[in-house]
């Protein structure tokens, strides 16, 4: 099994496809042009580059740093990585180049494929990369020495024959982004990016006539896999949240998009613009959102510019498994977008396929092996767990954080997501917040989800952050408020006093007795809306 064999597939059935579209500026009269492969151009470009990279030493097994932005080439390299059996080494580099650097030590990787700013920055930090032997750069070399793309590129085409890898082996590692806790390198094997093209197809039903805008580089290389053109956006994908809406409606009417993967922070900014222009987007009949919680006002706002028929789903995962829940805009308008305002928590949806999810009772501590007595009731909130063929078994050399989030079940592992939930009559699981982000107090925990959604009901609160000051086990509850940007309002005191009021309305809330305004809460660069907590809880004692 060599994830590979997707594309090889994809170009004898549909060789005249296109696969990847790319926008390769404008013509005289200001009109964007565009270049393109097909999937049999895809695959043989790819074939080229195996050719190249083998002799270059990179072979089956060699971690492999992949730095290079979303274009032709990039599908062209990964496909090629995966072709020679080596384990690219995905970096998201939104998290910034400090802790990018440190993941990329970490991963102790022996091949640099970059384009000239990265490998910039591999010789000015020449410390980060000690193991490093081969080094490609796709485009000009300046003042380092290696290959380039251009070098390694072996023509006329070849058939290349793929590694055999087998479906437990590493295909790549992938660092989570560290935005809710330290960043990891994640293993995914051949076997799991095999079963999360299944999953994706079986749940969102991708036909053969699909285009894709996806505006989240490492989500693109699904879509030859999955048989979808890639229409690669114009934008800085490290900036979803100061994305250009024109280029990306443009995008959308332009090829005749049918998909488009969004985070909540590019789909907040494209939809405010769209519905203020009253712009319409019929081939649209699908779009994923997800990568932090999206809001319902969020969903409403991007729905005014989709057909009927069309619908937003939000799957939620992370990079240790993903997607494994999911709901579509239709359910969450007309009913659980209402609940979560009363402090429900955030509807996430039902398992995809035949994930199995559980609930577990709430704990900091390892778990060594699984027992059904771990689950809790119906209704109670726990930490949501999953099992199932995507959900990877281990991270890349952090033992400790195996002990921590997996747990061993016979032939399978269970993942412990970090998350709190619980389970409705419906098989629905409502997200109640990070575990490691519960406020305990002397008399009970309280949940950041559910406490927050009730001062966010107030009109001029932006969002509102739980955290917890003082003793861990005797916390005190303090509510911050950060609120809507241009608020002239200066008496603080009458806002603070229908914030109490509206805290005393609700069981949740009642017990809060300190609230504090905060001018604009840390968050995370890429989506702008996972808040860091821990520093908040620092700011508030």
């Amino acid at each position: 099994m060599n994830i590979s064999s997707h594309l090889k597939r994809m170009a004898e059935i549909q060789p005249y496809k296109r696969a990847v579209v790319y926008s390769a500026g404008k013509d005289k009269n200001g009109r964007i042009t565009y270049a393109h492969l097909t999937f049999q151009q895809l695959d043989q470009e790819s074939d080229c580059l195996a050719y190249g990279l083998e002799k270059a030493g990179i072979t089956r097994g060699t971690r492999t740093i992949l730095m290079v932005k979303p274009s032709i080439e990039f599908f062209a390299l990964t496909f090629a990585v995966f072709k020679v059996g080596a384990v690219p080494v995905v970096v998201d580099p939104g998290m910034g180049i400090k802790r990018m650097l440190l993941c990329l030590e970490e991963s102790r990787a022996e091949a640099f494929i970059g384009i000239p700013i990265a490998h910039a920055l591999r010789t000015f930090f020449p410390k980060y990369f000690k193991t490093i032997k081969t080094n490609i750069t796709v485009g000009r070399k300046w003042f380092w020495k290696g290959l380039t793309l251009k070098d390694i590129r072996q023509v006329p085409w070849q058939p290349y024959a793929p590694a055999k890898t087998g479906q437990d082996e590493t295909a790549a590692i992938l660092f989570t982004t560290g935005s809710t806790g330290p960043a990891k390198g994640v293993i995914y094997t051949h076997g799991m990016f095999n079963a999360q093209i299944r999953h994706i197809k079986s749940h969102f039903n991708i036909t053969p006539d699909e285009i894709d805008l996806p505006t989240f580089p490492l989500f693109a290389l699904f879509d030859p896999a999955l048989g979808m053109t890639a229409i690669i956006p114009d934008m800085d994908p490290t900036k979803p949240a100061r994305v250009n809406p024109e280029k990306i409606i443009e995008a959308i009417l332009n090829q005749g998009v049918t998909n488009m993967f969004a985070s909540p922070a590019l789909l907040n900014r494209v939809g405010h613009y769209g519905k203020s222009k009253k712009i319409k987007l019929p081939s649209l009949k699908r779009v994923v959102s997800a990568g932090a919680p999206v809001s319902p006002s969020n969903i409403e706002q991007f729905s005014s510019m989709l057909s009927n028929d069309a619908e937003i789903h939000t799957p939620y995962g992370a990079t240790e498994a993903v997607p494994i829940i999911s709901i579509s805009s239709n359910e969450i308008l007309s009913e659980t977008g209402k609940l979560s305002e009363q402090g429900y928590g955030m509807c996430v949806g039902r398992p995809i396929d035949d994930l199995n999810i559980q609930i577990i009772k709430i704990t900091d501590n390892p778990i060594e092996k699984w027992s059904d007595e771990l689950v809790v009731s119906d209704g109670e909130i726990g930490e949501i767990t999953v099992s199932g063929d995507l959900v990877t078994r281990q991270y890349f050399e952090k033992p400790d954080a195996d002990a921590l989030t997996k747990i061993n079940d016979e032939d399978r592992i269970w993942h412990r997501m970090g998350d709190l939930g619980w389970m409705d009559k419906k098989g629905r699981i409502w997200f109640c917040g990070r575990k490691s982000h519960r406020v305990i107090t002397k008399n009970g925990t309280l949940f950041t989800i559910p406490c927050e959604a009730i001062f966010n009901n107030h009109p001029e609160v932006f969002r509102s952050a739980l955290v917890g000051v003082g003793p861990r086990h005797e916390q005190k509850p303090v509510v911050c408020i950060e609120i809507e940007a241009g608020n002239k309002r200066k008496n603080k005191k009458k806002l603070k006093k229908e914030l109490f009021k509206l805290a005393k309305s609700s069981v949740l809330t009642k017990d809060i007795e300190t609230i504090l305004f905060h001018k604009a809460f840390p968050v995370d660069i890429r989506h702008n809306s996972k808040i860091f907590r821990e520093k908040l809880a620092r700011w508030a004692g």
